[in-house]
């Protein structure tokens, strides 16, 4: 494929950089608004589908195992990360005869990384729990890894199989009505998939995942069920299985749910008409909060990127019985220039613009009157935005948006710096009298002091969490000076 740029003036843009791999193929690319290719790798394997930038420069990736004995839709049974050279710092299979990881990645604030996988059931075991069907299924599975060496090692699970009730036979597990129990799964839901293909056994397709911190909550995706599920991360694995305990009291049930009130016995609009992809927790900007997704058929079959900002108290999403789990539609949407049957991707950024990969189509950026400001000629399956202050972009580029340079050289002070720039433990004053010193100070994003030291030469930023933050300066003569200072373990 060509890849050819179209953009309008840079101020309408983001001021970011789009990471993307097409699917099957080794090469990563990371685009910056200048229209260029600022950056690869060379990886050693076959990209399945996702990815993600650390704040090191060093990139997690889905990577296709070559062992896989079951193989759904954008399957990987791998996780790899790779440094800026492309070389493996360490990986992870998850593959056997009873699953395999695919789709989607979350990478979290601590490093570890959610991935979604299926599982095999015979239709003994599915039966045994109340199926009706006739064939054996594959519900899906996430779990989180933690780096263990060169190698990773599981932390947390979470299982779809664990949800399941039904309303058939009373004499087995689970027997419940459905409608008043949303934040469980009907064994017996109809759903989109499940034709009589060499992936029939793939039950749900969950194929999309996001992570919030704040909340330790994970959003998923399901193609075949058209729907948005918010589940608690705060459970233990134990608790996950169970239907107590976590934040928001629940253990693993969903917290919420959204896109197809039939799916639990309710009468309602669906919202979600087919496939759906590429959930987020918007971060920034005025819609701060709500939860994106990429709508494949969204508007009389045309894609849409939607938002909702679903009320929440506290941990949970209340719900009324006998109604559908609310808000009853979108409360943001964009129709998006071209459309994707399939995977595809969707992120409302913090300058109120609308980015979109459109999959096996293109990419591009909308400002907030909907006018196009970038577009880029290729059309993985998936594409990530990141900021021009995001610690592994100024690592990997060297700053390339000045974001490091001083804030103010007050009258009549020189430019000072930090270094190292990123930094890791200590980092020192270069260029500072700091017999002159008031104070010395390390600000995080809000603006609160996360670090003070008497004036000196260095200060010690070891246990600071990875991000951007300012260096404070103020001089007895009461004149003050800045810098970017990118802490990145």
């Amino acid at each position: 494929m060509a890849y050819g740029l179209l953009a309008s003036p840079l101020s309408a843009q983001f001021d970011g950089f789009t990471l993307y791999n097409l699917g099957g193929q080794t090469t990563a690319r990371l685009i910056n608004a200048n229209q260029q290719i600022a950056y690869t790798w060379n990886c050693p394997t076959a990209y399945s589908y996702a990815m993600a930038l650390k704040p090191n420069g060093n990139l997690v990736r889905s990577a296709v195992n070559p062992g896989n004995q079951i193989n759904p839709a954008a399957v990987s049974g791998k996780i790899q990360e790779l440094n800026p050279q492309g070389q493996v710092v360490w990986e992870f299979v998850y593959s056997s005869a009873d699953y395999v990881t695919h789709h989607d990645i979350a990478l979290m604030p601590n490093g570890n990384v959610l991935l979604i996988a299926i599982v095999r059931k015979t239709l003994s075991e599915l039966q045994a729990l109340g199926y009706t069907g006739t064939t054996a299924k594959y519900p899906g599975r996430i779990i989180e890894v933690q780096q263990n060496g060169s190698g990773g090692q599981i932390v947390w699970q979470w299982e779809m199989s664990d949800r399941f009730i039904q309303y058939v036979d009373p004499a087995k597990p689970g027997y419940m009505p459905i409608a008043a129990h949303p934040e469980r799964m009907n064994i017996n839901v109809a759903t989109s998939g499940g034709g009589m293909g060499p992936n029939a056994y793939d039950w749900f397709h969950e194929n999309g995942i996001d992570y919030d911190e704040d909340l330790d909550q994970i959003v998923l995706t399901s193609r075949f069920l058209s729907e948005v599920f918010v589940i608690d991360h705060s459970t233990t694995t134990a608790e996950a299985a169970g239907h107590t305990g976590g934040n928001g009291g629940r253990g693993g049930d969903f917290l919420f749910r959204w896109g197809k009130p039939a799916n639990y016995g309710i009468t309602g609009t669906q919202t979600i008409p087919a496939a759906v992809h590429d959930p987020h927790f918007v971060q920034g900007g005025t819609m701060d909060g709500w939860i994106s997704f990429f709508n494949n058929s969204g508007n009389n079959g045309n894609s849409t990127i939607d938002a909702i900002n679903p009320t929440r108290v506290d941990y949970n999403y209340p719900w009324t019985a006998g109604t559908v789990w609310g808000p009853t539609t979108y409360q943001f949407r964009h129709n998006c220039l071209a459309t994707a049957s399939g995977q595809s991707a969707g992120e409302l950024m913090p300058n109120g613009n609308v980015f979109a990969a459109v999959s096996d189509q293109y990419m591009y950026e909308v400002n907030s009157s909907n006018a196009v400001v970038w577009q880029y000629n290729a059309g993985p399956q998936k594409a990530f935005r990141y900021t021009c202050d995001h610690p592994g972009i100024i690592t990997l580029l060297n700053d390339p948006c000045g974001i490091t340079a001083d804030v103010a050289a007050e009258e009549g002070v020189g430019a000072f710096s930090v270094y190292p720039n990123p930094a890791q433990q200590q980092v020192s004053l270069v260029g500072v009298d700091v017999t002159t010193l008031r104070s010395f100070a390390v600000l995080d994003a809000s603006g609160r002091v996360a670090k003070a030291a008497l004036p000196g030469w260095t200060i010690d930023v070891s246990d600071l969490p990875d991000g951007v933050y300012t260096v404070l300066l103020e001089h007895e003569t009461g004149l003050r000076q800045a810098r970017k200072l990118v802490v990145a373990h």
